[in-house]
């Protein structure tokens, strides 16, 4: 079973609009491919990004306001470079707003024992979900593919499969209510679809059980990494 996971201190940013300059300035010199860039130009990326000045400047470095090159030079900040930026920051704030164990898989459960403890011992904030199925079963074989592909987009929720006969009680799943999906939180049964394919088409994608589930209430936002990311290689106008 999943224990509760170690939170990791991550590096603070700057707040405020100067403190996300700053932040931008120093992310942008630290991406920036030095055998290509002029001496000039890396010598005053680094000047912009050092919020404190050594004690060798002088007193005009110290009260100069931003010179045409330098505006000139973030206005032509590379705007890939600046996609990035975002997303580093989003990630963060996303890193920093997520709590619970995380995974990325679908879990087999080989006994009723280890099915209760799944919906009894896991940690309070982790949505179940359970598909109960049988070999033989096309329908089975197609959630239990949908369940693969959700799980890797969604990794706050804990999906898991058992078959009918290990549940300890095999009478109550016979083959026409499967496939079965059972949701769970915090020992609560939420959602509990007996034969699930009864709501969807007779062939289903994972986009269909995603939806599914979604006009129920029964999952979380979609994982940041799951978002879509726009090709590096992509021409900037």
């Amino acid at each position: 079973m999943s224990g509760s996971p170690e939170i990791e201190e991550l590096p603070a940013t700057q707040t405020g609009p100067k403190g996300v300059i700053h932040d931008w300035r120093k992310f942008k010199l630290e991406s920036e491919d030095h055998e290509s860039v002029p001496p000039n130009k890396r010598e005053l990326l680094r000047q912009m990004s050092n919020p404190k000045p050594s004690n060798d400047d002088t007193q005009e470095k110290l009260n100069r306001k931003m010179s045409v090159q330098e505006y000139e030079m973030i206005q032509e900040e590379d705007e890939r470079c600046l996609h990035k930026y975002r997303r580093q920051c989003m990630q963060e704030m996303h890193e920093r707003l997520s709590f619970g164990p995380k995974f990325d898989a679908v879990f087999e459960l080989d006994s009723g024992e280890a099915f209760l403890d799944v919906i009894e011992k896991e940690h309070h904030l982790t949505l179940v979900v359970v598909h109960i199925y049988d070999d033989g079963i096309r329908a089975c074989d197609a959630l239990n593919n949908c369940l693969t592909c959700l799980a890797a987009e969604y990794s706050t929720v804990k999906f898991c499969r058992i078959r009918a006969s290990a549940t300890g009680a095999g009478e109550r799943f016979s083959d026409d209510v499967l496939p079965t999906l059972l949701v769970y939180k915090a020992g609560e049964l939420l959602g509990n679809f007996m034969c699930i394919t009864k709501h969807l088409n007779e062939e289903f994608f994972a986009t269909d059980v995603e939806n599914f589930l979604s006009e129920y209430g029964l999952l979380p936002e979609k994982d940041f990494a799951a978002c879509p990311v726009e090709e590096e290689n992509a021409d900037v106008e």
